[in-house]
């Protein structure tokens, strides 16, 4: 086995045995068995508050990492499932959520976007719709991140796209589509795998291209995104907000989102930094898009991925047009339920710096991560910080595939994630530990400018070496605590 081997002769290696390379400080490729991995040597890596430094040349093409990280493929569309019953993993994989397991395990639940036919169909006992080859699988990981078993949760679905994890343990599995009847959201048991919630569509959720939905936990109110041209953003409100299981199924009331005073209500029209306040308006489910726009609520360009953390609910919208640049780089946007506040957090002004922004998830100290879908110098995973500054943190050189479904382990040691047309990394490395603070940061609205302490850089300093916001160290400032 040579240095230079490509990426055919390494996915073939892939199917006989495992591979481990390590970058040594001479920068000489070592191979060796074990694992299936990329590893490179950390010298004195970064916090991760600003990013983790420049990527490292994957030797097989496959991922880019910075110095420091590994990755492991787990799982390979088309390859027998670690269920030993000759069932293959379902083709185009997509969103995630990853759950506690037992013996400190991780459970990932796993959404495969396939559509009526598909080479690699999930191939469920229990269906929705027999003629439709989506739905979701169930992958425990082991703490070495071994694969210890992988089954279908869910299947007889269309373009399982993104989704949303409730706080009760179970994965929200979302259509993106209007077809054949489909267009709905499933609610899966990992724990109880193919069981009959699992094909009952939740109808008050909505009929319409769904894409991605959270929970707020304060509340037990759902925010749904929809990935349509125009788009519109939902709120589920459930009848029982118990957040138990079972309690979606009780039905509940949708709404779409509508400006409160401004005129008019294309998103495009916003400028970064601003901030609105939104009014929500019923719909009826059934036809929850044609309501939306009758209503005059928000068209955005097209919604995709979504994350609750912090009191805020963040959402991207894939391709909107930009005001700082020409261009369709992509939008992220923060909202604040506790004040029916709306704003667009980050603007994206070139594709080096985010391009098509998908599926996101908060990371255990507090950034916003991004994947790209159809950046066409390469699908990256983008960080965003609460300063509003981006970096990478992977590319995707194997092939034009987006990246979909980044998700942390419980215990934030292990990025999980997908390319779609092929596999399922587990990425672990240097990360930035677990920073509440920052979180909280991460999903702070500042105040007016005129309300706002004047803070130093002293003060800043402290902030950023301690996790905690600038304004919290400004009360602390204040309060006599030596800075």
């Amino acid at each position: 086995m040579t240095s230079n081997m490509n990426r055919r002769d390494f996915l073939k290696a892939g199917t006989m045995g495992t591979v481990a390379l390590t970058l040594g400080s001479a920068g000489v490729l070592s191979f060796g068995g074990g694992q299936k991995a990329f590893a490179s040597k950390a010298t004195n890596p970064t916090s991760g508050f600003g990013g983790y430094g420049p990527l490292v040349k994957d030797p097989n093409g496959i991922l880019d990492l910075p110095q420091g990280f590994q990755y492991k493929i787990i799982s390979t569309v088309g390859e027998p499932m670690a269920n030993g019953n000759g069932d293959l993993v379902p083709g185009l994989p997509d969103g995630m959520a990853a759950f506690q397991g037992p013996k400190n395990s991780t459970i990932l639940v796993r959404n495969h976007e396939c559509g009526i036919n598909h080479q690699y169909p999930v191939n469920g006992k229990n269906p929705w719709s027999k003629s439709a080859a989506g739905g979701t699988t169930g992958l425990v990981v082991g703490p070495n991140r071994e694969i210890v078993s992988e089954f279908v949760t869910n299947s007889g679905n269309i373009r399982n796209c993104a989704g949303g994890p409730s706080t009760w343990g179970t994965w929200l599995t979302c259509e993106e589509t209007r077809n054949m009847g489909h267009g709905f959201v499933f609610e899966v048991n990992p724990l109880d795998p193919e069981n009959e919630m699992s094909r009952t569509p939740i109808r008050d959720m909505g009929y319409f291209s769904h894409e991605a939905c959270n929970v707020d936990p304060a509340t037990g109110i759902w925010y749904l995104t929809e990935d349509n041209a125009p788009s519109f953003l939902y709120r589920f409100t459930p009848h029982d907000r118990s957040q138990k299981l079972g309690s979606l199924q009780k039905g509940g009331l949708l709404e779409a989102a509508a400006l409160d005073e401004l005129p008019s209500n294309q998103a495009s029209n916003f400028t970064p930094g601003q901030k609105v306040g939104i009014v929500w308006k019923e719909v009826k489910p059934e036809r929850a898009k044609e309501d939306a726009r009758d209503l005059g609520c928000i068209q955005f360009t097209r919604l995709e991925g979504s994350w609750f953390a912090g009191g805020a609910f963040w959402f991207d919208d894939t391709n909107a047009q930009t005001t700082t640049a020409p261009g369709r780089f992509g939008r992220v946007y923060r909202y604040f339920p506790a004040t029916n506040t709306l704003e667009l957090f980050y603007e994206s002004s070139a594709s080096n710096d985010l391009h098509a922004p998908d599926n996101v998830t908060i990371t255990p100290w507090g950034d916003l991560w991004i994947a790209e879908d159809g950046n066409p110098s390469g699908d990256r995973i983008i960080g965003l910080t609460p300063e509003g500054h981006v970096y990478p943190f992977a590319a995707n050189v194997f092939n034009g595939s987006e990246f979909a479904g980044p998700t942390f382990s419980p215990d934030g040691k292990t990025l999980f994630v997908n390319i779609q047309s092929h596999f399922t990394f587990a990425i672990w490395g240097p990360f930035a530990r677990r920073n509440s603070a920052r979180q909280v940061a991460m999903s702070h609205a500042a105040p007016p400018a005129g309300f706002a302490p004047q803070i130093s850089n002293k003060v800043t300093d402290y902030a950023e070496k301690n996790g905690m916001s600038a304004l919290a160290a400004a009360a602390l400032d204040r309060h006599g605590v030596t800075i």
